[in-house]
């Protein structure tokens, strides 16, 4: 798995289960990583540590300036305290799902008028956001990577509205051990929202740590399969 030559540094903003499982995966790859969460760069300590001379930690401010590419992994509500002047133009990764019951009620969600990563997206402005990682419990992320080629390789869904923005993401997810199906527009990235059969249960159950593979057609079945 090799990096690619136009994209070789990583922000995180969140580096909980889903952003700190992909900041692992991206120095196993061979990216440089700059990641930051809530509290601040001085709690990342022993974080940084553990990912090794590749990271480093930082605001996130500076993790979405130092990133060619940038993964949101914040809760829902927290997406209005992005900084967007600093992702302006870039490629998002959005890890994130609207739960109510945690975010709050935002009523354009409850009715469908707009996807949670739409929402995003009208909030970042000119940022090119993808859905990606959202669907996966974070110990399968971990466990089913695969070399290309694997028999055994699991894919991810990806949503967006710009094509540059899902070939970088493509060749991300591929770098780290993972092949792609491409799910659409964000307007049709309810498919991979919570709820829908392609959330979660492809890569098993919970209670099993290592998960089962899932590969690209088992995850178009699931999108194809999705009801509003």
């Amino acid at each position: 798995m090799a990096v690619s030559d136009s994209m070789t540094t990583i922000g995180f903003i969140g580096s909980g289960h889903i952003g700190g499982t992909v900041a692992r995966l991206a120095v196993a790859a061979g990216y440089d990583v700059v990641v930051s969460n809530s509290r601040g760069p001085e709690t990342l300590g022993a974080f940084v540590a553990e990912l090794g001379p590749h990271a480093r930690a930082a605001t996130a401010t500076e993790a979405a300036e130092a990133g060619e590419l940038v993964v949101i992994s914040v809760p829902f509500k927290a997406t209005r305290g992005l900084p967007v002047e600093q992702l302006a133009g870039k490629v998002v990764l959005d890890t994130n799902n609207y739960y109510p019951g945690r975010d709050g009620d935002v009523p354009d969600l409850a009715d469908g008028t707009v996807t949670h990563t739409g929402y995003e997206q009208q909030i970042l402005r000119t940022a090119q956001v993808v859905k990606v990682f959202n669907n996966i419990f974070y110990g399968h992320l971990a466990s089913l990577v695969r070399p290309a080629g694997a028999p055994d390789r699991s894919a991810l869904p990806i949503a967006a509205d710009d094509e540059r923005a899902k070939k970088a993401t493509a060749e991300f997810l591929d770098a780290i051990g993972y092949d792609t199906v491409d799910a659409g527009s964000l307007a049709e990235s309810w498919r991979q929202q919570p709820g829908q059969p392609v959330y979660g249960p492809p890569y098993g159950s919970f209670d099993d740590p290592k998960g089962t593979p899932a590969g690209a057609d088992k995850i178009r079945a699931a999108l194809d399969a999705a009801t509003r």
